[in-house]
């Protein structure tokens, strides 16, 4: 019994010490951080909370069943061979806006002569260690050496799937400014990332960078990175605005009447990057189904949709391609325009000819 007890707390010790100090877990908010946080009105009880009310089902039966779902797994979650990929050709010096999808939610956008990275997760595998649940394409469209000056870094929220360790320390010296959500700065700034290059904001504040407007707005779901720090961030979706276009970009979350908000107060939008993968009905309140997807972008009053959040790692129980089918189905009743790029093919959203091949297929 002595050797037990010597080896659970030999165990408990290197685990805290692995948290603490792994750089990948992120920093801790303390002193005038956690002041302003708690001048957020989304900021009660010492954490951050969701516009609408979102209860997770956390009853052990529930627990019990999607673990026993992800042993069992699901030999049509991932793609049976590699994900082809396009390889991104830049067009720095052309005022239209041009969206490429790195598949899952990392997004570059050129816009009025700015390139933009929205949470650029670049690794192989959305965990705190790099290894395991690995990446559906065996590459990315374009090496990150042969990157030009990114002029923003948007961030919706801290999960391992949109801010990941290895891909901010591999871009953080080719990037002018990183646009985050609340608490998320700590993080960047434990990585090396000066604090003058960092705007946090809260939802509904703006701010103009570039001749380009950011405005972080509500989404519905958690943040956290390790196992006491559930809701010490602030998550997000985000507004840009140019002189000519404005882009939506959905971050993570479930749906709900914030949607409507945002398009009432911002929209119309030229185009909607709209996450619609990795659900489930047990977690339903923080990731939408396909179908909501495209009801969102109807209440964003969105012009042009592309779903993302899939085609990257496989995070719930679903088929593969269930995302993209089931949302082209919903858009087409709808009569939504809806484009299903490959992950590197560039979409020009001023061109009526936009990719809507079934590539997956």
């Amino acid at each position: 019994m002595t050797t037990f007890l010597i080896i659970v707390v030999g165990l408990i010790i290197v685990l805290s010490l692995f948290i603490n100090y792994y750089p990948s877990f992120g920093g801790k908010i303390t002193g005038d951080k956690l002041q302003q946080l708690k001048q957020s009105k989304n900021f009660s009880k010492g954490k951050f909370n969701n516009p609408t009310t979102t209860v997770m089902d956390t009853r052990i039966k529930t627990s019990i069943s999607i673990m026993r779902d992800f042993i069992k797994g699901n030999p049509k979650s991932r793609p049976e061979q590699p994900i082809e990929i396009d390889k991104l050709q830049l067009h720095l010096n052309d005022e239209k806006v041009k969206i490429t999808w790195f598949g899952h939610s990392t997004l570059m956008i050129e816009i009025e002569g700015k390139i933009l990275f929205l949470d650029p997760m670049l690794g192989k595998s959305p965990s705190p260690v790099p290894f395991g649940n690995r990446r559906f394409s065996n590459s990315l469209p374009i090496e990150l050496e042969d990157l030009p000056m990114i002029d923003a870094v948007i961030i919706s929220h801290d999960h391992y799937d949109h801010l990941d360790y290895g891909s901010i320390l591999r871009l953080k010296d080719r990037v002018k400014k990183f646009f985050v959500t609340l608490g998320v700065g700590s993080h960047l700034e434990r990585w090396g990332i000066e604090r003058e290059r960092i705007v946090e904001q809260d939802w509904w504040e703006q701010t103009d960078f570039g001749g380009l407007s950011f405005i972080c707005t509500p989404a519905r779901h958690f943040s956290g990175r390790g196992l006491t720090n559930r809701n010490s961030t602030l998550w997000a979706s985000w507004v840009i605005v140019g002189e000519q276009s404005k882009i939506y970009f959905s971050g993570d979350g479930g749906y709900g009447p914030h949607f409507k908000e945002i398009g009432d107060k911002y929209g119309p939008f030229d185009v909607t990057l709209m996450e619609c993968g990795q659900y489930d009905e047990r977690w339903a309140p923080i990731h939408m189904i396909p179908e909501e997807t495209v009801q969102a972008h109807l209440d964003m009053r969105g012009e042009l949709l592309i779903p993302i959040h899939w085609a990257g790692f496989t995070l719930s129980m679903h088929d593969w391609t269930d995302p993209i089918e089931r949302a082209i189905r919903a858009a087409e009743k709808q009569g939504v325009k809806i484009a299903t790029p490959r992950i590197g093919e560039v979409v020009n959203i001023d061109s009526k000819d936009f990719p809507r091949t079934r590539w997956w297929r």
